[in-house]
């Protein structure tokens, strides 16, 4: 059943909230459910497990959020917390922390973010004086357990939340650690976008009886545009920089985020948009919590046009005002896909996410097509003559704006001053000419090459061979190579270290290099630049519910 917002028992009140997070969301401007919302809180108010498969944008962190707040005693004095969060990064902790503290201002809700990077202190304190709800990362969360400053016994509710995120960066085992601390009566909220079959096994493990919500984005009516229109063009490697400007230059977006898959290539892209006349700014794995603040800061102010960034640094962004999500290559996984272009296409606004192909991907394009259900249309690359339209239109548009103010009067006297001489028509042309090319509109540009697309089958060895296993870069590629103090007796495998590297330390897994696990210690190539970060947030962090000792390696192999 719809509901209208301003029918008595519309929106949030048909859902039987308490005044308190009535008025939180009416002063935050909400006026009725998303379907996610409609669904799940009922069945969460009442007590019920839940599964919900959705992905970002459809309003999840609210779906959990306002039903944990709704059990909440006002004026709760317990020192433990009553709900733990667990996500996968910091950024993701900060924004659902954010979220709980705006809609439970009215209860005096006690939230309190815990992730690595953060000074530990900070957050003693904070546990100590007594916190209503916990939103953190795994490794941090057990930290916590084993220091015994992070006492779970009056846990009413779980939530998992980006669940699938979670298993791949390598967080199962501290999962199941801290699950294993909380009570056998709890309530446990399970939120993932993709639903692969790890998913489902602990959902069937640690849910009892659960409520199962599957969301798809708005079905599109006949006729109507999608919220989020997806397009691919395929373009050989070696001129993809030119084509991603060329197709930036066309679409003209509000706010766009263009995923890399690596910290160089991320610093690439952004000089050269920026060395298009494009405001870019670089979002990586290299950059301290504060630099990416100011960044995100910049973007929502709308000083920055483009984020450039690499999965890992951008997992758990919100930024509203988004209107393009660009693949500079097609990711690797189609789930990283998913939650790629869930950033865009919200509360009705139309999206686009536009993805770069090279000929030889094309068939990763149609695994991603299968997972989502939706087609990505193939488009041609904009032509020097479209480009050329496109930069007249841009002109076009900016005189007309001038036209529309009144501060023309300033300049009629030159314009009388040449018009004894020439053709005001002729004037007029001249004064366009001189705005066109100031604005960089005859820059001059080759046309982009069609690619030779291969047949099916063709090179697949060598993608294979390329793709499979990590290899080492070579000593004299600014590669620190790291001890890790557990190895295959612990249980250790190359996902448990690449998860945790990126989750704590920030590191895109990309950069991670070779991995080589002995019975008593592992040894991880990471990029010199960031080894002492990585150093530094691995010993504040656990493995499979481990502290190892972590330090480069001493001895040359």
């Amino acid at each position: 059943m719809d509901h209208h917002p301003f029918e008595s028992e519309a929106g949030f009140a048909g859902l039987g909230l308490r005044a308190e997070l009535l008025r939180a969301l009416t002063n935050l401007g909400y006026e009725e459910p998303t379907p996610i919302q409609q669904e799940a809180i009922p069945p969460l108010v009442a007590g019920s497990d839940l599964v919900g498969q959705a992905a970002t944008g459809t309003g999840k962190t609210a779906a959990f959020a306002l039903p944990v707040l709704q059990g909440l005693i006002a004026g709760r004095s317990d020192v433990g917390p009553a709900a733990l969060v667990l996500v996968p990064t910091r950024e993701l902790a900060e924004q659902v922390s954010q979220a709980v503290h705006r809609y439970g201002r009215d209860l005096g809700v006690r939230v309190l973010p815990v992730y690595g990077g953060q000074p530990i202190g900070r957050q003693l304190q904070a546990l100590q004086r007594g916190v209503d709800v916990v939103v953190g990362t795994p490794g941090r969360v057990l930290d916590h357990i084993e220091r015994a400053t992070l006492k779970l016994s009056d846990v009413r509710t779980v939530v998992l939340d980006e669940a699938d995120e979670m298993l791949d960066m390598g967080f199962a085992e501290d999962i199941e650690a801290i699950l294993a601390e909380t009570p056998a009566t709890r309530q446990t909220v399970l939120f993932s976008a993709t639903m692969p079959p790890r998913i489902d096994s602990i959902a069937r493990r640690h849910l009892r009886d659960p409520v199962r919500i599957t969301m798809g984005r708005k079905a599109v009516a006949p006729g109507e545009l999608p919220l989020v229109r997806q397009s691919a063009y395929v373009v050989a490697r070696a001129h993809r920089s030119a084509a991603l400007g060329r197709i930036l230059d066309v679409e003209a977006p509000t706010a766009a985020i263009v995923f890399c898959r690596t910290r160089e290539e991320v610093d690439q892209v952004t000089e050269t948009l920026n060395g298009r006349g494009y405001r870019a700014e670089a979002l990586h794995g290299g950059m301290s919590q504060d630099q990416r603040d100011r960044v995100m800061g910049r973007l929502r102010a709308g000083s920055t046009e483009l984020l450039v960034a690499t999965d890992v640094a951008a997992r758990g962004l919100d930024v509203e005002q988004l209107t393009h999500v660009i693949n500079f290559n097609v990711p690797s996984a189609p789930e990283a896909y998913v939650h790629r272009i869930g950033r865009v296409g919200r509360a009705g606004r139309e999206g686009s996410a536009i993805t770069l192909a090279e000929p030889r991907e094309q068939r990763m394009l149609k695994a991603i097509e299968r997972l989502t259900g939706q087609r990505i249309t193939l488009e041609k690359l904009p032509t020097v003559t479209d480009l050329r339209a496109r930069r007249l239109e841009v002109t076009r548009t900016s005189l007309q704006a001038s036209l529309e103010t009144d501060d023309l009067e300033r300049f009629r006297v030159v314009l009388d001053s040449l018009t004894d001489e020439f053709d005001v028509e002729n004037i007029a042309l001249a004064a366009v000419k001189l705005l066109h090319e100031a604005a960089g509109g005859d820059r001059e540009e080759d046309e982009i090459p069609t690619p030779v697309v291969p047949p099916e089958g063709r090179n697949a060895q060598n993608r294979d061979s390329r793709q499979g296993g990590r290899s080492s870069r070579g000593p004299d590629a600014g590669v620190a190579r790291l001890f890790f103090g557990i190895g295959r007796r612990a249980g250790i495998r190359p996902q448990d270290l690449v998860g945790a590297i990126a989750g704590e330390a920030g590191l895109n897994s990309r950069d991670i290099g070779a991995i080589q696990i002995t019975d008593r210690f592992s040894l991880v190539e990471v990029p010199e630049p960031a080894a002492e970060k990585v150093i530094a947030a691995m010993q504040r962090s656990t493995i499979r519910g481990r502290r190892p000792t972590v330090r480069r390696e001493r001895f040359a192999r």
